[in-house]
């Protein structure tokens, strides 16, 4: 197997975006392009998706993931959240315009299709958490793409902002903190992330991308997910088109399928094998 760590490609908003790249050589045909797009709180290298990148790899795709510009790691510190600012300036438009430019960088790097071979018209789009919402209004928007999946998705991207108090104290206060209970880290929220929202409520309205995505799209979701609930992806599967539309949940599952960080174990988790076997079996029919 091969693999390109950390290539790094210039977004369009102060930040870099970092890939990591993955294929097998093959001689006997093109290979699709499965690429991955983290969660909120995420990171490319977080836990077991590089071994659930390899197992796609093993099944003939080529697997690429990537950080957003602006998730709150740095190219020089991949693994920490040590830009912070970044964190709290990131937003829904920014994670959109980091996916289109890597989509972007794959279509027009000629040296790595033609080591890799692959389809840069057959680009399948993976997303956890809230990376589901991103990856399901790409699909819809970018032609690039002929499938979309989506892990343990949140069904709409407003799911944080509760009460019109919560917002008029974000309003005033220009910020709020969250906690990241793995490493204790109170991550700033700055206001523009829901005027951003706000500004481009129709373009993010997951309901409305549902109804016009006409390509093939796959709900995985764990039932013991403690973050996302399983009604979030009942919600995504009663708004997409049910011709085109499958949805498993693996029961017993957590919000990231058995994983943890650092992940150390030689095998993946029974829950992720399983998520494999729907993913490869749904990329594949």
């Amino acid at each position: 197997m091969n693999k390109l760590k950390n290539e790094i490609v210039e977004g369009k908003y102060g930040k870099p975006v970092s890939l990591d790249i993955y294929w097998k050589d093959s001689t006997d045909q093109p290979q699709e392009i499965v690429l991955f797009a983290h969660g909120f709180k995420g990171f490319k290298d977080w836990g077991h998706w590089e071994k659930l990148g390899e197992a796609l790899v093993e099944a003939g795709y080529c697997f690429i993931k990537f950080n957003f510009s602006h998730n709150g790691t740095t190219p020089v510190d991949p693994l920490n959240f040590t830009d912070l600012e970044a964190f709290g300036q990131n937003n829904y438009t920014k994670e959109l315009s980091d996916l289109e430019v890597v989509l972007d960088w794959i279509s027009q790097n000629r040296t790595l299709q033609k080591k890799t071979q692959w389809q840069t018209d057959k680009i399948n789009l993976i997303g956890h958490s809230r990376g589901g919402p991103i990856v399901l209004i790409k699909a819809k928007e970018d032609n690039r793409v002929k499938k979309v999946i989506t892990w343990a998705a949140v069904h709409e991207l407003d799911y944080a902002w509760k009460t019109a108090e919560h917002i008029h104290q974000w309003k005033k206060e220009g910020v709020y903190y969250i906690l990241n209970g793995r490493t204790k880290q109170e991550m700033p929220l700055y206001y523009q992330l829901y005027e951003d929202y706000q500004t481009n409520k129709a373009r993010f309205s997951i309901t409305t991308v549902l109804e016009g995505l006409d390509k093939p799209y796959l709900i995985l979701h764990g039932t013991a997910d403690p973050a996302v609930p399983t009604s979030s992806a009942e919600y995504l599967y009663e708004h997409a088109n049910a011709k085109l539309t499958e949805k498993y949940f693996i029961d017993g599952a957590n919000h990231v399928f058995g994983g943890s960080h650092p992940f150390t174990e030689r095998e993946l988790s029974k829950d992720s094998q399983k998520l494999l076997e729907h993913t490869i079996r749904f990329l594949k029919s």
